[in-house]
Protein backbone atom coordinates (compact mmCIF):
# COMPACT_ATOMS: atom_id res chain seq x y z
CA UNK A 1 0.00 0.00 0.00
CA UNK A 2 3.00 2.19 0.79
CA UNK A 3 3.96 2.32 -2.86
CA UNK A 4 1.05 4.25 -4.57
CA UNK A 5 2.64 7.55 -1.97
CA UNK A 6 5.19 9.57 -2.43
CA UNK A 7 8.14 9.39 -0.15
CA UNK A 8 9.28 12.42 1.90
CA UNK A 9 13.09 13.41 0.52
CA UNK A 10 14.33 16.98 0.42
CA UNK A 11 14.38 17.77 -2.94
CA UNK A 12 10.94 17.56 -3.50
CA UNK A 13 11.25 21.03 -2.87
CA UNK A 14 13.13 23.94 -5.04
CA UNK A 15 15.56 26.23 -3.77
CA UNK A 16 15.91 29.92 -5.27
CA UNK A 17 18.89 31.75 -4.99
CA UNK A 18 17.22 35.04 -3.91
CA UNK A 19 14.71 33.59 -1.40
CA UNK A 20 16.30 35.23 1.47
CA UNK A 21 16.64 38.51 0.11
CA UNK A 22 13.41 38.57 -1.03
CA UNK A 23 12.48 37.36 2.10
CA UNK A 24 13.83 40.01 4.09
CA UNK A 25 12.04 42.59 1.80
CA UNK A 26 8.53 40.86 2.62
CA UNK A 27 9.90 40.77 6.55
CA UNK A 28 10.65 44.87 6.16
CA UNK A 29 7.02 45.48 4.63
CA UNK A 30 5.51 43.59 6.90
CA UNK A 31 6.78 45.35 10.00
CA UNK A 32 6.52 48.89 8.69
CA UNK A 33 2.69 47.98 7.80
CA UNK A 34 2.26 46.48 11.63
CA UNK A 35 3.83 49.97 12.99
CA UNK A 36 1.30 51.87 10.08
CA UNK A 37 -1.90 50.06 11.81
CA UNK A 38 -1.53 51.45 15.15
CA UNK A 39 -2.68 54.76 13.67
CA UNK A 40 -4.53 53.58 10.67
CA UNK A 41 -6.38 50.17 11.17
CA UNK A 42 -8.79 52.05 13.70
CA UNK A 43 -8.57 49.21 16.19
CA UNK A 44 -5.85 51.61 18.18
CA UNK A 45 -3.68 48.44 18.52
CA UNK A 46 -1.23 46.98 16.29
CA UNK A 47 -2.42 44.62 13.74
CA UNK A 48 -1.56 41.16 12.31
CA UNK A 49 -0.74 41.97 8.93
CA UNK A 50 -2.64 38.96 7.79
CA UNK A 51 -6.04 37.75 9.58
CA UNK A 52 -6.20 41.20 11.59
CA UNK A 53 -9.70 40.67 12.92
CA UNK A 54 -10.31 37.42 14.92
CA UNK A 55 -14.03 36.18 15.46
CA UNK A 56 -13.00 34.15 18.31
CA UNK A 57 -10.81 32.16 20.66
CA UNK A 58 -12.58 28.41 21.71
CA UNK A 59 -11.42 26.16 23.84
CA UNK A 60 -10.81 22.43 22.20
CA UNK A 61 -9.96 19.09 22.31
CA UNK A 62 -8.12 16.85 19.80
CA UNK A 63 -8.39 12.92 20.06
CA UNK A 64 -5.64 11.29 17.70
CA UNK A 65 -7.03 7.82 16.80
CA UNK A 66 -6.00 4.71 17.47
CA UNK A 67 -5.90 1.86 14.88
CA UNK A 68 -4.71 4.18 12.04
CA UNK A 69 -2.76 2.43 8.85
CA UNK A 70 0.51 3.03 9.07
CA UNK A 71 0.87 5.64 6.11
CA UNK A 72 -1.08 8.33 8.00
CA UNK A 73 -0.12 7.01 11.84
CA UNK A 74 3.10 9.13 11.17
CA UNK A 75 4.69 12.37 13.51
CA UNK A 76 2.28 13.28 16.03
CA UNK A 77 -0.37 11.02 14.37
CA UNK A 78 1.65 7.79 15.48
CA UNK A 79 0.43 8.12 19.30
CA UNK A 80 -3.02 7.76 19.81
CA UNK A 81 -4.73 10.06 22.94
CA UNK A 82 -6.06 13.49 23.68
CA UNK A 83 -4.68 17.15 23.86
CA UNK A 84 -5.88 20.46 25.27
CA UNK A 85 -6.64 23.00 22.43
CA UNK A 86 -7.37 26.27 20.85
CA UNK A 87 -8.70 27.52 18.20
CA UNK A 88 -8.87 31.24 16.57
CA UNK A 89 -11.43 31.80 13.92
CA UNK A 90 -10.50 35.19 11.96
CA UNK A 91 -11.47 36.22 8.53
CA UNK A 92 -8.28 36.38 6.46
CA UNK A 93 -7.77 40.17 5.04
CA UNK A 94 -5.08 42.74 7.22
CA UNK A 95 -7.78 44.71 7.76
CA UNK A 96 -10.23 45.22 10.23
CA UNK A 97 -13.46 46.89 10.56
CA UNK A 98 -17.51 46.22 9.41
CA UNK A 99 -16.95 42.33 7.86
CA UNK A 100 -18.97 43.65 4.96
CA UNK A 101 -15.61 45.08 3.74
CA UNK A 102 -13.22 41.84 4.85
CA UNK A 103 -14.34 39.82 2.24
CA UNK A 104 -15.94 35.51 3.48
CA UNK A 105 -12.07 34.04 3.21
CA UNK A 106 -11.34 32.78 6.99
CA UNK A 107 -9.12 31.28 8.61
CA UNK A 108 -8.85 28.41 11.35
CA UNK A 109 -5.78 28.57 13.67
CA UNK A 110 -5.26 25.53 15.84
CA UNK A 111 -3.14 25.52 18.74
CA UNK A 112 -2.52 21.59 20.56
CA UNK A 113 -0.88 20.97 23.78
CA UNK A 114 1.68 18.83 25.44
CA UNK A 115 3.16 17.46 21.94
CA UNK A 116 6.57 15.82 22.18
CA UNK A 117 9.14 17.08 20.55
CA UNK A 118 11.63 20.32 19.71
CA UNK A 119 9.34 22.51 17.40
CA UNK A 120 11.12 23.87 14.16
CA UNK A 121 11.35 27.42 15.82
CA UNK A 122 14.58 27.67 16.86
CA UNK A 123 13.95 30.49 19.37
CA UNK A 124 11.29 28.18 21.39
CA UNK A 125 11.78 24.46 20.54
CA UNK A 126 10.57 23.32 24.05
CA UNK A 127 6.86 24.66 24.07
CA UNK A 128 5.16 21.81 23.62
CA UNK A 129 2.76 23.36 21.13
CA UNK A 130 1.87 22.36 17.88
CA UNK A 131 0.35 24.79 15.50
CA UNK A 132 -1.98 24.86 12.19
CA UNK A 133 -2.83 27.76 10.49
CA UNK A 134 -5.54 26.72 7.85
CA UNK A 135 -7.57 28.77 5.44
CA UNK A 136 -11.44 28.19 3.91
CA UNK A 137 -9.91 27.27 0.75
CA UNK A 138 -8.51 24.25 -1.34
CA UNK A 139 -5.70 26.78 -3.15
CA UNK A 140 -3.87 30.07 -2.70
CA UNK A 141 -2.92 32.82 -4.56
CA UNK A 142 0.79 32.73 -4.51
CA UNK A 143 3.56 30.02 -5.12
CA UNK A 144 6.59 32.57 -4.53
CA UNK A 145 8.19 34.83 -2.12
CA UNK A 146 9.08 36.78 -5.21
CA UNK A 147 5.37 37.45 -6.43
CA UNK A 148 4.34 37.88 -3.03
CA UNK A 149 6.42 40.84 -3.04
CA UNK A 150 3.75 42.43 -5.02
CA UNK A 151 1.03 40.73 -4.18
CA UNK A 152 1.41 42.12 -0.35
CA UNK A 153 1.52 45.21 -1.53
CA UNK A 154 -1.72 45.01 -3.53
CA UNK A 155 -3.58 43.76 -0.57
CA UNK A 156 -2.20 46.00 1.85
CA UNK A 157 -3.65 49.16 -0.15
CA UNK A 158 -6.82 47.17 -1.67
CA UNK A 159 -9.25 49.42 0.44
CA UNK A 160 -8.01 52.03 -1.99
CA UNK A 161 -8.29 50.49 -5.20
CA UNK A 162 -11.83 49.03 -4.67
CA UNK A 163 -13.03 52.46 -3.03
CA UNK A 164 -12.44 53.63 -6.59
CA UNK A 165 -15.40 51.82 -8.09
CA UNK A 166 -14.69 49.61 -11.21
CA UNK A 167 -11.52 51.30 -12.31
CA UNK A 168 -9.84 51.02 -9.50
CA UNK A 169 -10.78 47.03 -9.31
CA UNK A 170 -10.04 46.85 -12.86
CA UNK A 171 -6.44 48.77 -11.93
CA UNK A 172 -6.02 45.71 -9.29
CA UNK A 173 -6.45 42.99 -11.67
CA UNK A 174 -4.27 44.30 -14.27
CA UNK A 175 -1.32 44.94 -11.51
CA UNK A 176 -1.90 41.74 -9.95
CA UNK A 177 -1.84 39.63 -13.21
CA UNK A 178 1.18 41.71 -14.35
CA UNK A 179 3.15 42.05 -11.11
CA UNK A 180 2.80 45.08 -10.99
CA UNK A 181 4.37 45.36 -14.57
CA UNK A 182 7.90 43.66 -13.43
CA UNK A 183 6.58 40.23 -15.18
CA UNK A 184 7.54 39.54 -18.91
CA UNK A 185 3.79 38.93 -20.83
CA UNK A 186 4.48 34.85 -20.90
CA UNK A 187 5.29 34.92 -17.13
CA UNK A 188 1.99 36.67 -15.98
CA UNK A 189 0.41 35.27 -12.66
CA UNK A 190 -2.68 33.79 -14.38
CA UNK A 191 -2.71 30.97 -11.90
CA UNK A 192 -2.23 32.82 -8.97
CA UNK A 193 -4.68 35.44 -10.25
CA UNK A 194 -7.14 32.88 -11.05
CA UNK A 195 -6.74 31.15 -7.76
CA UNK A 196 -7.49 34.79 -5.77
CA UNK A 197 -10.77 34.61 -8.13
CA UNK A 198 -11.59 31.91 -7.15
CA UNK A 199 -11.28 32.54 -2.90
CA UNK A 200 -12.91 35.80 -3.31
CA UNK A 201 -16.24 34.23 -4.85
CA UNK A 202 -16.35 31.87 -1.21
CA UNK A 203 -19.72 32.50 0.10
CA UNK A 204 -20.26 33.84 3.33
CA UNK A 205 -20.92 30.87 5.70
CA UNK A 206 -20.89 30.30 9.42
CA UNK A 207 -17.26 30.01 10.40
CA UNK A 208 -18.02 26.48 11.38
CA UNK A 209 -19.16 25.18 8.46
CA UNK A 210 -16.09 25.98 6.59
CA UNK A 211 -13.83 23.30 5.42
CA UNK A 212 -9.87 25.05 6.37
CA UNK A 213 -7.20 23.53 4.74
CA UNK A 214 -2.95 23.93 5.04
CA UNK A 215 -2.18 26.37 2.94
CA UNK A 216 0.52 24.35 0.85
CA UNK A 217 2.00 20.82 1.26
CA UNK A 218 3.52 19.71 4.42
CA UNK A 219 5.30 16.98 5.46
CA UNK A 220 3.29 13.95 7.25
CA UNK A 221 6.25 11.76 8.27
CA UNK A 222 7.83 9.55 5.71
CA UNK A 223 5.22 11.08 3.00
CA UNK A 224 3.77 14.22 1.69
CA UNK A 225 0.69 15.50 2.48
CA UNK A 226 -2.01 18.31 2.73
CA UNK A 227 -4.10 18.60 6.03
CA UNK A 228 -7.76 19.98 6.21
CA UNK A 229 -10.30 20.75 9.39
CA UNK A 230 -13.78 19.75 7.74
CA UNK A 231 -17.17 20.03 9.99
CA UNK A 232 -18.30 16.57 11.53
CA UNK A 233 -21.50 15.82 9.22
CA UNK A 234 -23.92 15.52 12.53
CA UNK A 235 -22.53 18.91 13.77
CA UNK A 236 -22.85 20.71 10.56
CA UNK A 237 -26.12 20.00 9.81
CA UNK A 238 -27.37 21.31 13.65
CA UNK A 239 -25.92 24.80 12.96
CA UNK A 240 -29.11 26.89 13.01
CA UNK A 241 -27.36 30.08 11.93
CA UNK A 242 -25.67 28.99 8.23
CA UNK A 243 -25.99 31.46 5.89
CA UNK A 244 -24.21 34.95 6.79
CA UNK A 245 -25.65 38.40 5.26
CA UNK A 246 -22.31 40.88 5.94
CA UNK A 247 -24.73 43.79 4.86
CA UNK A 248 -27.18 42.92 7.80
CA UNK A 249 -25.03 44.76 10.40
CA UNK A 250 -20.96 45.72 11.13
CA UNK A 251 -20.51 42.35 12.89
CA UNK A 252 -22.29 38.75 11.60
CA UNK A 253 -19.52 36.40 11.74
CA UNK A 254 -18.54 36.93 15.96
CA UNK A 255 -22.40 36.70 16.49
CA UNK A 256 -23.26 33.65 14.87
CA UNK A 257 -20.51 31.96 16.20
CA UNK A 258 -21.04 32.77 19.52
CA UNK A 259 -24.12 31.76 19.80
CA UNK A 260 -23.74 28.46 18.44
CA UNK A 261 -21.22 27.65 20.36
CA UNK A 262 -23.88 29.31 23.73
CA UNK A 263 -26.18 26.56 22.34
CA UNK A 264 -24.66 22.92 21.34
CA UNK A 265 -20.98 21.72 21.12
CA UNK A 266 -19.25 21.32 17.62
CA UNK A 267 -16.62 19.25 16.50
CA UNK A 268 -14.62 18.59 13.21
CA UNK A 269 -12.44 15.85 11.55
CA UNK A 270 -8.81 16.47 11.28
CA UNK A 271 -7.72 14.78 8.05
CA UNK A 272 -4.48 14.36 5.64
CA UNK A 273 -4.59 13.82 1.85
CA UNK A 274 -0.87 11.93 1.47
CA UNK A 275 0.50 12.63 -2.21
CA UNK A 276 0.50 9.92 -5.13
CA UNK A 277 1.76 11.72 -7.95
CA UNK A 278 4.19 15.36 -8.11
CA UNK A 279 2.95 15.74 -10.86
CA UNK A 280 -0.90 16.36 -10.49
CA UNK A 281 -0.34 16.96 -6.55
CA UNK A 282 2.41 19.74 -6.53
CA UNK A 283 4.43 20.81 -3.78
CA UNK A 284 5.35 24.18 -5.35
CA UNK A 285 2.46 25.09 -7.16
CA UNK A 286 -0.24 26.44 -4.23
CA UNK A 287 -2.76 26.83 -7.15
CA UNK A 288 -3.45 23.56 -7.85
CA UNK A 289 -6.29 21.81 -5.70
CA UNK A 290 -5.08 17.87 -5.29
CA UNK A 291 -7.40 15.68 -6.46
CA UNK A 292 -9.10 13.57 -3.71
CA UNK A 293 -10.06 10.89 -6.58
CA UNK A 294 -6.06 10.24 -6.57
CA UNK A 295 -5.89 10.07 -2.83
CA UNK A 296 -8.66 10.50 -0.53
CA UNK A 297 -8.58 12.61 2.82
CA UNK A 298 -8.33 10.29 5.70
CA UNK A 299 -9.69 11.43 9.02
CA UNK A 300 -6.90 10.95 11.34
CA UNK A 301 -7.95 12.87 14.73
CA UNK A 302 -11.50 14.86 16.07
CA UNK A 303 -11.33 18.55 17.33
CA UNK A 304 -14.23 18.91 19.55
CA UNK A 305 -15.74 21.83 20.79
CA UNK A 306 -17.42 22.07 24.30
CA UNK A 307 -20.25 24.03 24.46
CA UNK A 308 -19.41 27.73 25.79
CA UNK A 309 -19.69 31.12 26.04
CA UNK A 310 -16.93 33.32 24.14
CA UNK A 311 -18.95 36.14 24.37
CA UNK A 312 -17.14 38.89 26.70
CA UNK A 313 -14.45 41.14 25.50
CA UNK A 314 -11.63 39.43 27.52
CA UNK A 315 -11.96 36.55 24.91
CA UNK A 316 -10.84 39.01 21.92
CA UNK A 317 -8.03 40.84 23.96
CA UNK A 318 -6.68 37.03 25.33
CA UNK A 319 -6.93 35.94 21.69
CA UNK A 320 -4.74 39.05 20.46
CA UNK A 321 -2.42 38.23 23.04
CA UNK A 322 -1.70 34.79 20.75
CA UNK A 323 0.32 33.71 18.50
CA UNK A 324 0.05 31.21 15.41
CA UNK A 325 2.52 30.16 12.88
CA UNK A 326 2.41 26.58 10.95
CA UNK A 327 6.39 26.60 12.07
CA UNK A 328 5.64 25.69 15.54
CA UNK A 329 5.62 21.95 14.65
CA UNK A 330 7.59 19.00 14.60
CA UNK A 331 10.36 18.03 12.01
CA UNK A 332 8.39 15.46 10.68
CA UNK A 333 5.44 17.83 9.90
CA UNK A 334 7.60 20.76 8.09
CA UNK A 335 5.92 23.08 5.76
CA UNK A 336 6.86 22.15 2.06
CA UNK A 337 7.94 24.72 -0.78
CA UNK A 338 8.71 28.10 -1.35
CA UNK A 339 5.78 30.52 0.08
CA UNK A 340 5.46 28.15 3.11
CA UNK A 341 9.29 28.13 3.78
CA UNK A 342 8.71 32.12 3.66
CA UNK A 343 6.36 32.02 6.78
CA UNK A 344 8.82 31.02 8.76
CA UNK A 345 10.58 34.10 9.71
CA UNK A 346 7.44 36.25 7.96
CA UNK A 347 5.37 35.68 11.07
CA UNK A 348 7.94 35.03 13.56
CA UNK A 349 8.93 38.61 13.10
CA UNK A 350 4.81 40.01 12.72
CA UNK A 351 4.52 38.32 15.85
CA UNK A 352 7.50 39.83 17.55
CA UNK A 353 6.81 43.68 15.78
CA UNK A 354 2.95 43.34 17.29
CA UNK A 355 3.60 41.84 20.81
CA UNK A 356 6.30 44.95 21.30
CA UNK A 357 3.75 47.66 19.96
CA UNK A 358 1.05 46.36 21.85
CA UNK A 359 2.74 46.11 25.04
CA UNK A 360 2.43 42.71 25.63
CA UNK A 361 4.30 39.77 26.75
CA UNK A 362 5.34 37.14 23.72
CA UNK A 363 5.13 33.47 25.35
CA UNK A 364 3.73 30.24 24.02
CA UNK A 365 1.11 28.99 26.91
CA UNK A 366 1.46 25.63 28.55
CA UNK A 367 -2.28 24.89 28.39
CA UNK A 368 -5.85 26.31 27.32
CA UNK A 369 -6.43 26.49 31.28
CA UNK A 370 -3.62 29.27 31.27
CA UNK A 371 -4.81 31.11 28.72
CA UNK A 372 -9.20 30.85 29.44
CA UNK A 373 -8.88 30.12 33.37
CA UNK A 374 -9.89 26.37 34.21
CA UNK A 375 -13.18 24.93 32.33
CA UNK A 376 -16.19 25.13 33.72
Amino acid sequence: MAAQFVPYTPDVEVQDPDFDRHVQTVIERTERYIAESVRAGGTGRALRDAHAKGYGLVRGEVEILDGLPPEYAQGIYATPGTHDALIRFSNGSPHAGADARLGAATGLALKMFDIPGPTLLEDEPDTGTFDYANINGPVFFCNTVEHYLFIQELFLDAPSYFSQGRRGAHRFYTEFVTGKATLDQDDWAWDEFLAFLRLSKTPPLNVLLSTYWTMGAVRHGDYIAKVRITPDRDCAAAVVRRVIDPSSAREVFRPALQAELQERPYAFDIQVQLCTDLERMPVEDTTVEWPERLSPSVTVARLRLPQQDISGPENLATMDSLSFTPWRVTAEHAPLGNIMRARKEVYRHSSIARHKLNQQARAEPRSADEVLGPAP
